[in-house]
Parts: structure tokens; C-alpha cells; sequence
């Protein structure tokens, strides 16, 4: 197909028929589909449908054997998702690799796949519910079980029936259905096993109903479906204790599998399922082991190799180590150690490729903290001073760039050490190292909640007042000099206490006048700032008047002071220049 004759319904309807193959007990289904289809897939040019071609190339050189075949196909599959929109279809492509990764023993690139898949499914699903949404989490599933992951595999299952009810397909309602019902019934009997019976009664109760509900919608699955569903909520019912109502419905099912034509792994399902049912009423009779011990036993045989034939190693090794149970629980000894030495084998090659997995991937994470590190290390670097703590200028720059001025009234401050020079001059710089510290601390501890104090140049600093007014910057900013002012400053050996004097500007919101940009507005600040230390120094100065100096110094104090504007926003008397707060007097 040339990429100018694409037929996009033509590509669906084939992806999903194959994906209905996949799915299949009998992997000559899947064989004979893509034979159908292929040429529909191949040499579209488009990057997500040369994804899935490559995706069922995989999978189709796995069922031959060819391993290395597969992993090129695999590679070539994610190369072109790389392309590809981040979509549920890309979602839906990255699950269905990971299944088979899985399939072929890469555990360590399935459950990279399924993670990337189940992030981006998560991401999407604020999206309207889509056929290819609710596959993925149907995939996800199917790859999480063999990872051994089964609660996330129930969690994913539990969404794909979600994504589904919302869709109009009967037959992918009643798909997820039975997927939900296996799979709580899996997790059910590996909570069995580590003794958790309540839970196990629960899960298998879930089950039971999951397969009810499928049974109920008006839709008439595949022989192999409804056989696979039989199974599965006989059981479910096994795991719920329901023994003697379990028993026909399961040796029916198995008869007619047995009689033909059945997928050899859902054979092997069934001899599995029946098999545990069997040593289950064993334990509950007090039965000596025979007839059903020895049954049970044969069931599990067949089992283990149907499951070593279809290629599903998880399940072998449940039916090794269940026949080493059964066999000893018979007296059969040499039978017995016979079974738990293979077990014990297989678990082995299976835990070395699973310790294989965990340390390229603790490897990976460590390295991944390292990389956050180093980046929040460069970060501090770039955007905080290293003498004060406090942000430098270039993130001073970057937080009143993100003012709204446009919508909000907001004020600067531009504070400045009187006299620094003579400090410097006096002593050491390292003294005045230690005062620009001590001051920083004094500003960061004294200024409001919501304001934020940075370090500009030298003895300059500057405070942001988001959401603030000119009347309650000054009251704000006349707390920090006073703070500054009244600070203990003999253990710093310097001979005359420090103050600060302070600029204060304020843009009002559009129609009012003032700055319109930060930049007028740090400049108007700074203006006020100069204005201060000519008028004497350690005092608040804005556009609207200047506080004077505190009692031991003498000034004159202009009509329509700022003292003024304090008393307007603490609503009282006018206060004493210099003032400095009362607990409680006004909210910081």
C-alpha cells in the first residue's frame, strides 16, 4: 500500500482483528489473521502504522521460535512510536510490546514498556472513552500478570471495564468482563496461597460477578470465550468455598475441551483449575488422597506441559510446585522432590532474571537521583545568592516578571545598608560578609507571609508585596527597618549600629496611574530609595512621602506624610515615626 492510497478504516479493521488473534488461546489463529492482513499494514509511511506492523512481525517471529527476529521488530516498533502523537493509540501500541517483551522473557524492557503505557493512559484518559484506550489497559493487563504484578494487572483490568461500559461494543464489554473476572481471580488464589483467606473470598466474589455480568449482556461470545469464562467462575467459585457446586459445571467444561479442537493452553487452564478443585475437597474430606489426589495429580501434569508447550513459564512453575504439594501430601516422596527440584530450578533462572531486572533498574534510578540532584544543585546555583540564601537577581528578575501587574496592585521594594562602605572600610570584608548575612535574616524573618526577599547587588536588596497597596507596603517595609534598627549588632564588632533605608513603589491595576512594566516599576523604587538617603537615611520613603527618622534624629515631616497613610490602614491614631508593631495588631 503507497502512502497515498491509505485506507485508515481498512488499517483498523485489520489491527483489531489481529489483536483478536493475539488474544487467542491458539496461537494458529494469530498466524493465519496475519497472513490476511499483512499487506494491508506494510508500507503506509506513516510512522504509528508502521509502529503496528512491527509490532505483529514481533510477535509472529516469537511464535516461530525466532528471538532475535523478534527483538529487531520490537526495536523497529519503538522507533517509529517515537514519532507518533501521544495519543491512546501510541498507548495501546506501547502495551501491546510490552506483552510481547514479556512473552519472550525481557522483563526488563516489558516493564518499561508497560510503564511508559500505563503513564500515557493515564495521561489521555481525560480523553472521551476510545476503543484503542480501553485495549491498552486490556494489554497492560495481560503484560502485568506475567510480570507477576497482579494487583496492578486487577487495577488495569478494572479501568478497561470502565472505558468500556461507556462505549457502545457489547462484544469488548463482555472482552473486559471475563478479563476482570480472570484476573481478580488469579490475585485471589496468590492471596490463597500466602493465607489471606478473607481477601481470597472477596476477590473470588468479584469474579463471580464480573463473569455474571458478562453473562447477562445480550452478546454471544466464541465457544473458546465462553469455555475460558466456565473456567474462570468455576474458579472463582472454588476460591469462595463453593466446592460441591463448583465440581460439574468445571468437569463439563473440561469434557468438552477434551473432546477436540480446543487451544492446548485452554486445556491446560482447565486441568489447572480443576486439578486445585479436586486437592481442594481432598483437604476438606480427609480423603486418604485417592481417587481425586491421583487425578489431581495427573491434571497437573498435563497442565505444566500444556503451559511449557504455549510458552506461559509463570504458570509451569505454579504447576510444578503444586505437583511437588499434592505428590507429598500423597506419601509419594521420590515423586515429591522430583517436582520441588524442577521447581525450585525453573524459579531460580526466573529469580536471577528478575535480580538481573531490579539491579539495572536500581542502577537506573540511582543515576536518575543523581541527575535531579546535579540539576537542583545548578538550579540553586543559577537563581540563589550563595552568601545570604536568599534568591539573587536573576530570580528577583524572574519572579516580578511573573507579576500581574494588569490585574492586581503590586509594590517593590528597593532596600539598601547605610553606610556598607565604612563597614567594609572599618573592619573586613568578612565583616561585612557577616552584616549582609545578619541583615538578610532580619529582612527573610520579618517580612510578611506571601512577600519574598532577594538579593540584588551588594548591600542592595529587593522585596516583592504581591496583592499589596502603597499604604500597606510602607507599613510592611517600615517593620523590616525597624527590625534592622533595633537588632542587637554587638556580636559582629561593628562600631555604630546598622540601619537600612528603603524605596517603595506601587503599580495600581489598568487605568490608574504609575508603572506599567517591573522594570518602571523597580526604577521608580529605586528613585525612592535615593530620595531616603539623602533625607537622612534609615527611613521608608515612597511616592506618596517619606516616614522621618526615628526620635534621636531631627526631621520634618511633610504634609500628607506616609505616617498618615499608616494610620488609614490600621484604622486608628497616628503613630510615633519609627514605630515598630504590638503583637497582634496587624496581620503579617
Amino acid at each position: 500500500m503507497s502512502p497515498g492510497t491509505i485506507d485508515v478504516q481498512q488499517l483498523e479493521t485489520a489491527r483489531w482483528r489481529l489483536l483478536a488473534a493475539s488474544d487467542a488461546a491458539d496461537s494458529r489463529v494469530f498466524s493465519a489473521e496475519l497472513a490476511l492482513v499483512a499487506g494491508d499494514l506494510s508500507g503506509t509511511g506513516e510512522p504509528c502504522w508502521d509502529a503496528w506492523a512491527a509490532a505483529f512481525t514481533a510477535r509472529a517471529a516469537l511464535l516461530d521460535g525466532d528471538v532475535d527476529a523478534a527483538a529487531a521488530a520490537v526495536a523497529t516498533a519503538r522507533a517509529a512510536l517515537e514519532r507518533c502523537h501521544p495519543t491512546s493509540e501510541r498507548a495501546l501500541t506501547l502495551a501491546y510490546l510490552a506483552h510481547v517483551e514479556v512473552a519472550a522473557d525481557r522483563f526488563d524492557a516489558a516493564l518499561h514498556l508497560a510503564v511508559d503505557a500505563s503513564l500515557l493512559a493515564d495521561q489521555v484518559a481525560a480523553e472521551d472513552p476510545s476503543r484503542p484506550l480501553h485495549q491498552a489497559h486490556h494489554w497492560l493487563s495481560l503484560a502485568l500478570t506475567r510480570l507477576d504484578l497482579e494487583e496492578l494487572a486487577v487495577a488495569q483490568a478494572l479501568r478497561g471495564v470502565q472505558v468500556a461500559a461507556a462505549l457502545p461494543d457489547l462484544g469488548d464489554q463482555w472482552q473486559l468482563l471475563r478479563l476482570c473476572a480472570q484476573q481478580h481471580a488469579e490475585l485471589a488464589q496468590t492471596v490463597h496461597r500466602r493465607g489471606e483467606h478473607r481477601r481470597c473470598a472477596e476477590l473470588a466474589d468479584v469474579a463471580v460477578r464480573c463473569a455474571t455480568a458478562a453473562r447477562e449482556l445480550p452478546w454471544e461470545p466464541t465457544d473458546a470465550d465462553s469455555d475460558l469464562l466456565d473456567v474462570v467462575q468455576a474458579w472463582a467459585m472454588t476460591l469462595r468455598g463453593e466446592l460441591d457446586d463448583a465440581l460439574p459445571p468445571l468437569r463439563r467444561v473440561r469434557r468438552h475441551l477434551g473432546s477436540g479442537g480446543a487451544a492446548l493452553w485452554l486445556v491446560g487452564y482447565a486441568d489447572l483449575a480443576l486439578a486445585r478443585l479436586l486437592g481442594r475437597l481432598c483437604a476438606r474430606d480427609a480423603l486418604p488422597g485417592r481417587p481425586h489426589g491421583e487425578e489431581a495429580v495427573e491434571l497437573l501434569v498435563a497442565a505444566s506441559g500444556a503451559f511449557a508447550a504455549a510458552g506461559d513459564r509463570r504458570r509451569y512453575r505454579q504447576c510444578l510446585l503444586e505437583l511437588g504439594q499434592a505428590t507429598a501430601a500423597m506419601g509419594l516422596t521420590t515423586e515429591a522432590l522430583h517436582w520441588l527440584e524442577a521447581y525450585r530450578s525453573e524459579t531460580t533462572s526466573a529469580h536471577l532474571r528478575h535480580r538481573e531486572l531490579w539491579a539495572e533498574m536500581f542502577v537506573r534510578r540511582s543515576r536518575l537521583r543523581e541527575a535531579e540532584r546535579q540539576t537542583a544543585v545548578l538550579r540553586r546555583h543559577a537563581l540563589e545568592d550563595t552568601l545570604t540564601g536568599l534568591g539573587n537577581r536573576r530570580s528577583a528578575e524572574r519572579r516580578m516578571g511573573d507579576l500581574r501587574m494588569d490585574r492586581e496592585a503590586v509594590s517593590v521594594a528597593v532596600v539598601d545598608v547605610d553606610g556598607f562602605k565604612s563597614v567594609n572600610d572599618a573592619n573586613s570584608h568578612l565583616h561585612g560578609d557577616a552584616v549582609l548575612r545578619r541583615v538578610a535574616e532580619l529582612l527573610r524573618q520579618h517580612s510578611r507571609t506571601g512577600d519574598e526577599v532577594f538579593r540584588w547587588a551588594g548591600d542592595e536588596f529587593v522585596v516583592v508585596l504581591p496583592n499589596t497597596g502603597e499604604a500597606q507596603a510602607v507599613v510592611a517595609m517600615e517593620r523590616l527597618r525597624s527590625a534592622v534598627a533595633d537588632a542587637d549588632w554587638a556580636a559582629l564588632d561593628v562600631p555604630v549600629p546598622v540601619t537600612v533605608s528603603i524605596g517603595v513603589a506601587t503599580a495600581g491595576p489598568p487605568g490608574t496611574p504609575g508603572p506599567r512594566s517591573w522594570r518602571e516599576l523597580f526604577d521608580s523604587a529605586d528613585l525612592h530609595l535615593f530620595g531616603a538617603k539623602r533625607s537622612g537615611r534609615n527611613r521608608v520613603r515612597a511616592a506618596g512621602g517619606q516616614l522621618p527618622a526615628p526620635p534621636n534624629r531631627t526631621a520634618v515631616l511633610p504634609a500628607a506624610s506616609v505616617d498618615e497613610l499608616v494610620a488609614e490602614v490600621l484604622g486608628g491614631a497616628r503613630r510615633r515615626p519609627g514605630w515598630a508593631f504590638d503583637d497582634g495588631e496587624v496581620a503579617s
